[in-house]
């Protein structure tokens, strides 16, 4: 004789079933990976102090105070993406020129700067970031490690890699009480950013605006409220929430720690 169960016992089986199978299933973290080799060229700025690197188009602002150190590149504008490359990171190698150092294979440098064209040189005297050109502006530090500085400029490989950073990201506010300015900073994984929201403790999530290099912006009045936040990665577009970062007393001119980030 054929056994039959009841339609609501079959609804319960099925269901516990779902339950243990998603129970079992693991979601895999979105982790960068590096690109293939690119031709380009690299040229340094500053001196060996590296002190010229301060501040910088990305809004990073001391970059030694802000874990960047002297590891630095500025991009040509056909990299920096109008700023959306701020914080990624290449290995940079110097290829086919007597001034190379035979015994590096390659420094990583982060992207902390634009390079803007000189459109009153030519692209391949002078106008090294001119459009399309692809180069580097190194850190005079940075560019020692792996060629004779005197070389001027020399020819390089390059790719993209992930960053690998200490710690959680940061948020460096500016701004006033209508007008929340964030900048973002110590970004692991892509190291970029593609679209960021806020959201106060008495509000919803409010979508913020690219202003320029890494720095986003909200036009709300979100004083007294604690502060969190929701952001997707330009490269991988993983999304990630720092909750609660900034305390309902945060203010301007301060940098905050979250303890996420990404790979």
């Amino acid at each position: 004789m054929a056994f039959f169960l009841p339609s609501w016992s079959f609804s319960f089986l099925f269901t516990s079933w779902m339950l243990v199978a998603l129970s079992r299933t693991v979601v895999a973290k979105v982790v960068y990976r590096p690109s293939p080799w690119h031709l380009a060229h690299a040229t340094f700025y500053g001196d060996e102090t590296a002190s010229d690197t301060m501040g910088g188009a990305c809004g990073y602002g001391n970059l030694f105070v802000n874990g960047y150190g002297t590891d630095t590149a500025a991009l040509s504008s056909t990299l920096f993406n109008n700023g959306y490359a701020c914080g990624t990171c290449y290995q940079i190698k110097c290829y086919g020129a007597s001034a190379c150092f035979r015994n590096v294979q390659f420094t990583t440098v982060t992207a902390t700067n634009l390079c803007p064209p000189n459109w009153s040189q030519d692209s391949n005297a002078g106008g090294w970031c001119n459009p399309p050109r692809t180069h580097f502006d190194m850190s005079k530090p940075a560019f020692m490690k792996i060629a004779q500085w005197k070389a001027g400029i020399v020819p390089v490989m390059y790719r993209r890699v992930p960053c690998v950073r200490a710690g959680g990201l940061r948020f460096s506010f500016q701004g006033n009480g209508y007008w929340l300015l964030v900048y973002v900073m110590n970004v692991a994984g892509g190291g970029d950013i593609a679209n960021m929201w806020v959201k106060g403790s008495r509000s919803g999530w409010i979508q913020m605006s690219h202003n320029w290099g890494a720095s986003y912006q909200a036009f709300a009045t979100l004083g007294g409220q604690a502060l969190s936040f929701r952001i997707t990665s330009y490269t991988s577009k993983e999304t990630i929430i720092a909750w609660n970062v900034a305390p309902s007393n945060w203010n301007v001119g301060l940098t905050y720690n979250a303890n996420v980030n990404f790979h």
